[in-house]
C-alpha cells in the first residue's frame, strides 16, 4: 500500500511537470496558466509571481516594475484573485505566447477586470515576460474560448544577435508607422492595422472584440493617441510580437489621461504586422 501510495504521488508530480512543460503548443501554455493559478491559491501571489518570473519580467502595478523585485518587496501574500484565459496564442517557433481573459478579486466585494499575459519559455517552463489587469465592472458578455495552436513549427536554426535587432526594428518601425498615422488621420489610422478578431482592454470596460467595435469604440470617445515605445520583443519564428510603453489620451471631453500600453501583433500573410491584442492601464505620475 506505501508503494501505492508512492507511485501515485510521483504520477501526480510527473503530471504537474508535464502541465508546466513548454512544448510550443497553445495547449501546454494554458496548462502553464492554470497551473499558476493553483499556485496562487495555494501559495499566495508573492511565491506564485516570484516562481513564474524571470530576472526581466515586469508587471504592470500600474506602472512596470520588476517582477521579482516587486513581490519580493511585498509585505503580505495575497490568494484571492481568479482568473480564466479565454484567448491564448503560442507563436510557431514556440518562444513566445500570450493569454487574455477576465478576473475576480475578493469574496464579499468583488471586483474585476481584464487581464493580458505574454509568456516565454525558460529551462523547459512556460515563464511570465509581461503582466498586466485593467478594471471593468463585472463581465456579462459570454465569450467562446479560443486556444489557437501554431499552424505549425518553424524556428531557424542559426539566429545572431544582428538578425534578433533587426527582427525588433520592424516591430518597433511599425508602430512608428502607425504613431505618425494616428497623428496625421485620427484615430481611423487603427483601421490599417488592427486583426479583423483583434481585443483592446480599457480600463472600465469588458474585453471589446473585433476591428468594428473597437474602432467604434475609439471614435466615440478618444480625438488623439500618442504612442511612445519603450520595449519590443519579438519571436524568432517572426509571427507574434510585443511592444510597450506610455500611450497619451486625449478625450473627445477635453481631458487628457496618461495610460501604460501593452500592444500584441501579429504577422499577416501579406508580411504585414498587425495588431491582434492591445491593453490599456492607467499610468501612475
Amino acid at each position: 500500500m506505501k508503494q501505492l501510495f508512492s507511485t501515485a504521488i510521483a504520477s501526480l508530480l510527473a503530471l504537474s511537470a508535464f502541465a508546466q512543460k513548454s512544448d510550443g503548443t497553445t495547449k501546454s501554455l494554458v496548462n502553464a496558466e492554470k497551473d499558476f493559478a493553483k499556485s496562487i491559491a495555494k501559495n499566495g501571489d508573492k511565491e506564485a509571481f516570484i516562481d513564474y518570473s524571470t530576472t526581466s519580467t515586469l508587471v504592470f502595478r500600474p506602472n512596470p516594475v520588476n517582477a521579482k523585485t516587486f513581490y519580493a518587496g511585498k509585505a503580505n501574500a495575497e490568494n484571492d484573485v481568479t482568473w480564466t484565459p479565454n484567448l491564448a496564442k503560442v507563436s510557431r517557433s514556440g518562444d513566445l505566447g500570450f493569454t487574455t481573459g477576465p478576473y475576480e478579486v475578493g469574496t464579499s466585494e468583488k471586483k474585476y477586470g481584464q487581464y493580458l499575459s505574454i509568456w516565454k519559455p525558460e529551462n523547459g517552463r512556460w515563464k511570465l515576460a509581461i503582466d498586466l489587469g485593467t478594471e471593468s465592472n463585472k463581465p456579462l458578455a459570454k465569450v467562446t474560448p479560443q486556444f489557437i495552436e501554431p499552424k505549425d513549427h518553424v524556428a531557424p536554426k542559426f539566429l545572431n544577435e544582428k538578425e534578433i535587432k533587426a527582427g525588433k526594428e520592424i516591430i518597433l518601425t511599425t508602430e512608428k508607422t502607425l504613431n505618425t498615422l494616428l497623428k496625421t488621420h485620427g484615430i481611423a489610422a487603427f483601421g490599417g492595422f488592427l486583426t479583423n478578431d483583434a481585443r483592446l482592454l480599457f480600463p472600465g470596460n469588458e474585453a471589446i472584440d473585433g476591428k468594428g467595435k473597437i474602432i467604434a469604440f475609439y471614435n466615440g470617445m478618444i480625438s488623439k493617441i500618442n504612442l511612445k515605445t519603450t520595449g519590443v520583443d519579438k519571436a524568432i519564428g517572426s509571427d507574434l510580437a510585443y511592444t510597450y510603453g506610455i500611450a497619451t489620451i486625449d478625450y473627445k471631453a477635453d481631458l487628457r489621461e496618461s495610460f501604460n500600453y501593452v500592444f500584441v501583433y501579429e504577422k499577416a500573410a501579406d508580411a504585414s504586422w498587425n495588431l491582434i491584442v492591445q491593453a490599456f492601464v492607467p499610468a501612475e505620475r
